[in-house]
C-alpha cells in the first residue's frame, strides 16, 4: 500500500472529496439553520463523561457574559458515533447545529466532504488566539494549513486499579510498568478477588477496545498500521493480541466487560483501561480507594494514544452564525472553563494556562488521580491511520479484538480478517482518490 504522511493524505483527498460533498449535501437547502437569527445558537453534544449538567453550567456562564445570545443544548446521542450519525443525517436535509461535537475518528470525515468549516478566517472576528491551547491538542485538528475544530473533551486512556485489592495481593501501590509485569501480577490478583470477579477488565468494541488496545499493541512492537501500510498480521501485533487472548481465555484473570467504568466502580473488576472522561464517575461511584497510572510501557516506548473530541462548526451556516458559534467554543474552552470542565468531568484541560490556574492547582493537589493524564501527555503518540482515518475502522478493529476475547477466536486468522476488511475499505474508498 502507499505510504503517505497524515497531512499528505488529507491534502490529496480534498479534491477527491468534492464528489462526496455533492452527495452528502444534495437537497439540503438551508437545512433549517444556515441563516436566521445568529443570536440563537444550538449546541449538539453527546455529553462526554456524563457532562450534561456541566455543559448547562457552561452555557449559563456564556449567556451571562454575552447578553443577547442564547444557546440551546441538544442531545445528539449516547456516544460519539450516534452524534456523528445524527449530524450526517442532518446534512441530508435536517437542521444542522451551530456547534457540533466530533470525536477523533469523525472530524476529518466531515472536513473532507466540506461539511464543517475551516476556522482560521474567523479567529480574528471571534477573538480567538489558538496559541493559548495545548499545542498537540489543537494540532490534532490541523489539515491543509487550516484548523477545523478546537479541543474540548480531550482524553487519554488511564490504568485504573483498586488499591484495596492491590494491598491484599501484596503489590506495590502503583500501576504495572509493563504488560509483562502485569501478566505476572494478574494471577495473584485473581486469587484475591476470586469467583466471578476478575483482576482486569478490557472494554468491549463499543467501549473503545480498538482505542485502548492501541497502546498495548505498540509496547509489543506492533501497530494497526504504519501510515497506510496495514500491520495487523505483523508477528508483533499478533503477539500483543495473543496476550489479550491468554489473559482472558488461558490464564483467566481478565475478561471483556460491557461496562468497564461501572464494573470497576462496583468492584467486579480490580483494574481496567478507561478514559480520563470516566474519572469523575468512578470517583463518585467507587466505594473503595483507587489509583490511576500511566498505561504500562517499557522505558522510552510510547504506550498511550490521545483521544476524545473537539468542537466544530458546520460549513453551511451564515458568517454571523459561525462567528457567534466560535465565540461560544472559545468561551467554554477558556482557561477558567476548561479547568471547571476538567475538574468536574475528568478530561484534560485544553489550555496551557490551566495548569497554573489556582483552582486547578488546588484541585490536583487534593485529587492526584486527575493529574495522571496531564503528566502522561508527553508519553503519548498519534493514533494509527487504520483506526482514525478509515471509515468504520474503530468498529472493525474493536469487533475483532472482542471476538478474540469473548469467543476465543484464533488470533492470527481474526487479525487477518480485520486487515482484509480494513484493506477493502482502503482499496475501494481511499486508494482510488490518491494521486
Amino acid at each position: 500500500m502507499i505510504n503517505m504522511s497524515r497531512r499528505g493524505f488529507l491534502a490529496a483527498s480534498a479534491t477527491a472529496a468534492a464528489g462526496a460533498l455533492v452527495t452528502a449535501c444534495a437537497g439540503t437547502g438551508d437545512g433549517g439553520s444556515s441563516s436566521g437569527d445568529a443570536s440563537k445558537l444550538t449546541f449538539w453534544s453527546n455529553h462526554p463523561g456524563k457532562s450534561v449538567e456541566v455543559e448547562r453550567e457552561l452555557i449559563s456562564r456564556f449567556e451571562a457574559a454575552n447578553p443577547g445570545i442564547t444557546v440551546q443544548l441538544v442531545d445528539a446521542g449516547k456516544n460519539y458515533e450516534e452524534a456523528a450519525q445524527k449530524f450526517n443525517a442532518a446534512l441530508s436535509g435536517g437542521a444542522v447545529p451551530d456547534i457540533m461535537i466530533l470525536s477523533d475518528v469523525w472530524w476529518f470525515n466531515f472536513a473532507l466532504i466540506g461539511a464543517i468549516a475551516p476556522l482560521d478566517d474567523l479567529f480574528g472576528r471571534a477573538g480567538v488566539d489558538t496559541a493559548g491551547y495545548v499545542d498537540s491538542l489543537v494540532g490534532d485538528y490541523k489539515w491543509n494549513d487550516q484548523t477545523w475544530a478546537l479541543p474540548y473533551a480531550r482524553s487519554t486512556p488511564l490504568f485504573y486499579y483498586n488499591k484495596d485489592v492491590w494491598r491484599r495481593a501484596g503489590l506495590p501501590d502503583r500501576g504495572p510498568q509493563t504488560w509483562d509485569e502485569f501478566d505476572e501480577w494478574g494471577p495473584r490478583i485473581q486469587t484475591v478477588v476470586g469467583g466471578d470477579k476478575r483482576a482486569h477488565g478490557w472494554g468491549n468494541a463499543v467501549d473503545y477496545l480498538g482505542w485502548t488496545f492501541q497502546g498495548p499493541t505498540w509496547t509489543f512492537g506492533g501497530a494497526y498500521s504504519n501510515d497506510w501500510e496495514l500491520k495487523f498480521t505483523d508477528p508483533k501485533t499478533v503477539a500483543a493480541a495473543q496476550y489479550l487472548s491468554d489473559s482472558i481465555n488461558t490464564k483467566r484473570y481478565a475478561k471483556i466487560s460491557n461496562d468497564i467504568a461501572g464494573d470497576f466502580s462496583a468492584g467486579i473488576i480490580a483494574s481496567t483501561i478507561a478514559s480520563t472522561g470516566d474519572l469523575s464517575g468512578i470517583t463518585e461511584n467507587a466505594t473503595f480507594e483507587f489509583g490511576t497510572a500511566f498505561l504500562p510501557a517499557p522505558q522510552g516506548v510510547s504506550g498511550c494514544p490521545t483521544g476524545g473530541a473537539g468542537l466544530a462548526i458546520p460549513a453551511k451556516l451564515s458568517e454571523d452564525r459561525k462567528v457567534n458559534a466560535l465565540k461560544f467554543i472559545e468561551f467554554i474552552t477558556n482557561t477558567e472553563n476548561t479547568s471547571y470542565f476538567s475538574q468536574n468531568v475528568g478530561y484534560m484541560p485544553v489550555r496551557k494556562a490551566a495548569q497554573d490556574d489556582p483552582s486547578m492547582v488546588a484541585f490536583l493537589a487534593k485529587n492526584p488521580n486527575f493529574a495522571t493524564a496531564i503528566e502522561q501527555l508527553p508519553r503519548t503518540q498519534p493514533q494509527n491511520y487504520a483506526r482514525v482515518f478509515v471509515p468504520g475502522g474503530d468498529k472493525i478493529i474493536g469487533t475483532g479484538y472482542e471476538r478474540i476475547g469473548l469467543q476465543n477466536a484464533d488470533v492470527a486468522s481474526t487479525l487477518a480478517d480485520t486487515q482484509r476488511q480494513i484493506a477493502q475499505i482502503y482499496d475501494t474508498q481511499i486508494k482510488p482518490k490518491l494521486p
